[in-house]
């Protein structure tokens, strides 16, 4: 495993913390602090809790994570 590999994670936002960080809950079921990916940031891509969200993690730090992709969930409303 070179340095530059990531391990990808599925997970829920359990909670919006401050400074643009979430706390999110992932399926095995540690908590995770983790942030938006700069192309995220870019798009305006919101995070809310209950979302369900890819993570990428660095395999020598599994307490970071940061967040690359929000799933599509039909339930939610549509913001008009």
């Amino acid at each position: 495993m070179s340095k530059e590999d990531l391990i990808q994670f599925e997970g829920v936002v359990e909670e919006v913390l401050r400074d643009a960080r979430f706390l999110v809950k992932l399926e095995n079921g540690m908590d995770v602090a983790a942030y938006a990916s700069g192309k995220m940031r870019k798009f305006r891509i919101r995070i809310l809790a209950g979302d369900r969200v890819t993570l990428e993690m660095s395999p020598y730090d599994l307490s970071k994570a940061r967040i690359c992709f929000r799933h599509k969930d039909e339930r939610r409303p549509r913001p008009n």
